[in-house]
């Protein structure tokens, strides 16, 4: 249960730091012209060990822009929405690298990633057999 909360503390906190300004441009007036040229992209990615968000230790959460720039606490933001971008946005289309040997040890990793890619809400959580398969398959997206 602790878990579920420190979770639930987490997303809650930094979903909130990012969609936060996004809010304003809802509460516009009817038929006002948009502030921007480019479709909100504001994510929220969350790792920790566990089979799933719900029981899962959390251990990061970092967060990413990718219009008009790429930004936030991302440790590698640039690759990051270039790889989101790959995909059109779409976390579950990610392949592994091919090149990549990952030991057989369970140690299971839980990745989340909440927000909004190009103004379409994204919901994603996939849990990897350990750390190594993660990062073969996430490469920059799922690297902080």
């Amino acid at each position: 249960m602790r878990n579920t909360a420190r979770w639930a503390a987490a997303l809650g906190l930094t979903a909130a730091a990012v969609c936060g300004p996004l809010t304003g441009a809802a509460v516009a007036a009817p038929g006002a012209a948009p502030s921007s040229l480019y479709a909100p992209s504001a994510l929220v990615l969350t790792t920790g060990h566990g089979d799933d968000a719900a029981t899962a230790t959390p251990e990061r959460a970092v967060t990413l822009t990718c219009a008009p720039t790429a930004s936030g606490t991302h440790p590698a933001a640039a690759r990051a929405c270039a790889e989101l971008r790959g995909v059109g946005g779409e976390p579950d289309a990610l392949k592994p690298a091919g090149d990549v040997m990952c030991a057989k040890v369970h140690d299971p990793v839980v990745v989340t990633v909440q927000g909004v890619w190009q103004g379409k809400r994204v919901s994603y959580e996939h849990g990897f057999g350990n750390a190594c398969v993660k990062d073969a398959v996430g490469g920059g997206l799922f690297a902080f």
